[in-house]
């Protein structure tokens, strides 16, 4: 018959294994945000990778209970260690990256505008890097980023004060129209005329803008923090259910050590009971 302690430790590593679901969702979900949007496909293999590790240490965990085999839970508590503390790494490494920078409100628009310069650090370099940026780029192009924001009102394109009053994305904004501050005159919602003596003094984007749908501002700084932004705003979204999950898996580790301290102190206990209480048995002599 198994031990409470041995219950409370399946019990546990099937938390674990539910526990594993959520981070492998988000680590899918980032996928599938960066074929749409931000194109930041290396982003979901660090969720992807810890989910994976937790789904199989809990198996580990569970057979290792199920069977009573020590070393199994032994090697269940050492590797379950290492996954917590690489969670908080990047839990803690998701909110250092983007810490800085947001987008720019912008007189009488509802969306935002996005400049490289408010951003900083490792991932404003990653993404900056020429390499990457062509990928990111070429991504954006074939994922039509721009192509599905075109609004008909009866039939007719939106006005320049409809499309004003839209809530873009950071993508949209950033890299589907040119930054605010050019002054270019609004045709539809990828189409737009520049004002005439235009100078780059002020936005260098303003130059890099063209009506070309393959081009359009995908060369500009502000398409590169448009993706940071949406970085950011992914990220953040996971690292709240990543907090909950590391919660959960430090109190499941407590149990864990407590129920597995629990099952060798009965282990020793057992045979130590027993030949106590044979030799506590008066001796009878037969005469």
């Amino acid at each position: 018959m198994f031990r409470k302690s041995n219950t409370v430790i399946g019990v546990i590593n099937l938390l674990t294994f539910l526990l594993s679901i959520p981070i492998l969702g988000g680590g899918i979900w980032l996928g599938s945000r960066a074929n749409q949007t931000d194109c930041m496909k290396f982003l979901q293999w660090p969720l992807i990778i810890i989910g994976a590790s937790i789904l199989v240490i809990s198996v580990v965990g569970c057979a290792g209970s199920c069977y009573k085999v020590t070393w199994l839970l032994r090697l269940y508590l050492f590797a379950m260690f290492f996954v917590i503390a690489a969670l908080l790494a990047f839990i803690v490494f998701a909110y250092a990256v983007t810490a800085k920078g947001s987008g720019r409100t912008v007189p009488n628009r509802s969306y935002l505008d996005y400049s490289l310069s408010d951003y900083s650090g490792w991932l404003k370099d990653r993404v900056s890097d020429p390499g990457y940026w062509a990928k990111i780029r070429s991504c954006l192009r074939d994922a039509k980023a721009c192509r599905n924001m075109a609004r008909y009102v009866g039939g007719v394109p939106e006005s320049a004060e409809m499309f004003y009053m839209r809530d873009l994305s950071p993508t949209q904004s950033g890299c589907c129209k040119p930054p605010s501050a050019c002054g270019f005159t609004y045709i539809n919602e990828t189409d737009w005329i520049p004002p005439s003596g235009m100078t780059t003094a002020v936005v260098p984007d303003c130059k890099l803008w063209s009506n070309d749908q393959d081009q359009l501002c995908y060369t500009c700084g502000s398409c590169k923090a448009g993706v940071l932004a949406s970085v950011k705003k992914s990220w953040r979204k996971v690292s709240i259910v990543n907090i909950v999950v590391l919660i959960f898996l430090v109190i499941v580790y407590i149990i864990g050590c407590a129920a597995f301290r629990n099952n060798k102190r009965l282990d020793n206990d057992e045979p130590y009971g027993e030949n106590r209480m044979t030799k506590s048995e008066p001796s009878r002599m037969h005469f």
